[in-house]
């Protein structure tokens, strides 16, 4: 599978900040600006889309590990945009750079992990856990 996934290759997830995906929303904070979970999730997305053309039918990816810095707060109003470069194919291990900009200034880096999984032998082994 190593070799069917492109190191460079690039994905990127915009949203713009809403009470919604706000620190308080989340529970992760008492203050109403952009929360580290919605950023963390918006990293996330960036990373799927950077290799999901490039999956063989059946398979997806999960994330596995995330080392991030938030490094400035983005109030309701901006958007925020995240991208991820995939840097590293090691089998099914993927690792990728991330980093998340507001409409001002970059917010957030750092590196993420994924697993490239047999989607429906992933599901069963999840339902077996009921």
């Amino acid at each position: 599978m190593e070799g069917q996934l492109t190191v460079g290759s690039v994905g990127e997830k915009r949203e713009a900040v809403t009470p919604e995906n706000t620190a308080i929303q989340y529970g992760s904070g008492c203050v109403p600006v952009y929360a580290t979970p919605a950023m963390i999730g918006l990293m996330e997305g960036a990373a799927v889309e950077a290799v999901a053309a490039q999956l063989p039918a059946g398979m997806a990816t999960v994330g596995t590990e995330l080392k991030v810095r938030h490094m400035a707060a983005t109030p309701v109003g901006l958007n925020v945009r995240a991208t991820a470069e995939l840097i590293e194919v090691d089998g099914r291990r993927l690792v990728f750079s991330v980093a998340a900009f507001d409409d001002k200034e970059q917010i957030g880096s750092g590196t993420h992990e994924r697993f490239m999984i047999h989607v429906e032998k992933f599901l069963a082994k999840a339902a077996a856990k009921k």
